[in-house]
């Protein structure tokens, strides 16, 4: 297999590119039920993100170092490649399914003794939350610049809704997120070794977390309070959220 072969975008990947444009425009058109669309548009466009998200930690660490990621196939932003689909696909698409969290997903494997330093570590993990962090603010420039009546305005709002709590928790200092992954390189060896046991249940931690009332209220109102700094309002992204939850 050939470096460009290695390095092309899978046609898995550009099939879900192509689908989420076509619902895009078909909801900027208003051709067929909103509802519908807008599942399949935010669904589709969420799975091309962790895509791309994954795709930012295995780029920063080839550029650093871990040639593996080239023969893993990585690089080729095919979900199918990821160490554990369940945990970078199934499991972010049910709770966004469940509750609307745009919860991250699980990691590609990492040869993290081939990176060259520790910072190279550190950056290794931030790629993948900072990319979802400039989606959100893509999506939420191009509502402010062009905002329109369509139903593809509400569906952008909740996917930039999705993209920055997808960066936000990520981003939290916890074992089995990247933001752990920024700060772990530079933590004492046995505090590592202990925080590795629980990593595998992180999902699960934060799901129960928001589960607490207060905790819920204030972190949601974290991210709409940053999403008005944006300028998207609230009622776009509920609006966005009723419609993707089309079976309600």
């Amino acid at each position: 297999m050939t470096d460009a072969i290695r390095w092309r975008p899978s046609p898995l990947f550009v099939g879900l590119v192509v689908v989420a444009v076509a619902s895009g425009w078909a909801l900027a058109s208003s051709v067929g039920d909103r509802g519908i669309l807008t599942f399949v548009f935010v669904a589709v466009s969420w799975v091309v993100t962790l895509c791309l998200h994954e795709f930012a930690h295995a780029f920063v660490a080839y550029r650093n170092g871990d040639s593996s990621v080239v023969f893993r196939g990585y690089l080729t932003l095919n979900p199918l490649k990821y160490t554990h689909v369940v945990l970078s696909l199934v499991l972010p698409l049910v709770f966004l399914l469940l509750g609307g969290i745009g919860l991250p997903g699980g990691a590609v494997f990492i040869d993290r003794n081939a990176l060259r330093t520790r910072f190279a570590n550190s950056a290794t993990s931030a790629a993948g939350p900072l990319t979802n962090l400039a989606v959100a603010i893509v999506l939420c420039t191009v509502i402010f610049v062009g905002q329109g009546s369509s139903a593809l305005w509400p569906a952008l709002g909740f996917l930039a809704f999705l993209q920055l709590t997808a960066a936000v928790l990520n981003l939290l200092p916890i074992p089995g997120l990247d933001g752990y992954g920024i700060i772990e390189p530079y933590l004492p060896r046995e505090w590592a070794r202990q925080a590795a046991l629980v990593a595998p249940y992180a999902f699960f931690g934060i799901f129960a977390l928001m589960l607490v009332p207060a905790i819920n209220r204030a972190f949601f109102g974290g991210i709409y309070g940053l999403l008005g700094l944006m300028g998207v309002s609230p009622l776009l992204v509920q609006t966005g959220h009723n419609l993707f939850q089309f079976w309600f």
